[in-house]
């Protein structure tokens, strides 16, 4: 009989994110809003998805949309898209569903490790994961199940920040989260929690090289890695890959 392993501190914690947001909720965009690129760096993982012109017949996911930042950045890229956005806040879904620009998109309450089972159907010819896949519990489940909703050939980016491989990247991070980011969280009356979650979630990530790989164990190819530009150079990555065209979409 295997034996089941018990929960690390960090995985337990993570099952508790999805409430910890339906806290910071109201002031999420406000706080983002204060980081120079947040959106301009949406965009730029939108666009390395490399979708022909405006997206129409194509179906995008966003997986762990949040208030729908990330949805913004896939409208505005390709406008046309047919677009699910998924993820397991109530209150961040409330936000997005009551932005004008987001107007028409469905929005799915579920688990990101998951989406089939709260109802998503595959396939899709994109799938965008922002700030994502470093809070969920088994990011290996996410990854393959995240893989089988892919249409073969089709591309996928996780806009993720890893700084283990790089002692300045994480030294960066760690004066922006005890400088800027944790205080703010304060200011704002959403609390400190969630920001401190945030700071250790990142320093406890992947590097680059050891996600790239586990993007390959869960299947993908074409593993490639973009920067992101300013401050978040060599803290905020592109993850991208592809379904191999091989393969038959289940």
């Amino acid at each position: 009989m295997q034996s089941i392993r018990p929960l690390t501190p960090m995985t337990a914690r993570k099952r508790e994110v999805p409430t910890d947001f339906d806290g910071a909720a109201e002031s999420y965009d406000v706080l983002t809003g204060l980081n120079p690129g947040y959106h301009r760096h949406l965009r730029t993982s939108a666009q390395r998805l490399a979708l022909p012109r405006g997206g129409r017949g194509l179906r995008v996911l966003d997986l762990c949309c949040g208030t729908g930042l990330s949805t913004e950045a896939l409208r505005t890229v390709y406008p046309e898209a047919s677009i699910v956005g998924l993820d397991a806040s109530q209150g961040m879904l409330a936000i997005a569903r009551s932005k004008p620009l987001l107007q028409g998109i469905d929005f799915v309450h579920g688990d990101a490790t998951d989406p089939a089972g709260a109802g998503v159907r595959g396939p899709f010819d994109a799938i965008l994961m922002a700030y994502g896949i470093r809070n969920v519990p088994d990011p290996d489940a996410c990854l393959r199940n995240v893989h089988a909703l892919l249409a073969p050939g089709g591309a996928i980016c996780f806009h993720e920040y890893s700084v283990k491989d790089s002692r300045t990247a994480r030294a960066v991070w760690d004066a922006v989260c005890f400088g800027i980011i944790i205080p703010s969280g304060a200011i704002a009356g959403s609390g400190t929690r969630i920001y401190r979650y945030l700071r250790r979630s990142v320093n406890a990530f992947d590097g680059v090289r050891a996600f790239e790989a586990r993007l390959g164990r869960a299947g993908f190819a074409a593993v490639r890695t973009e920067p992101m530009d300013g401050w978040q150079r060599g803290v905020v990555h592109s993850f991208l890959a592809r379904r191999p065209s091989s393969e038959v979409a289940r």
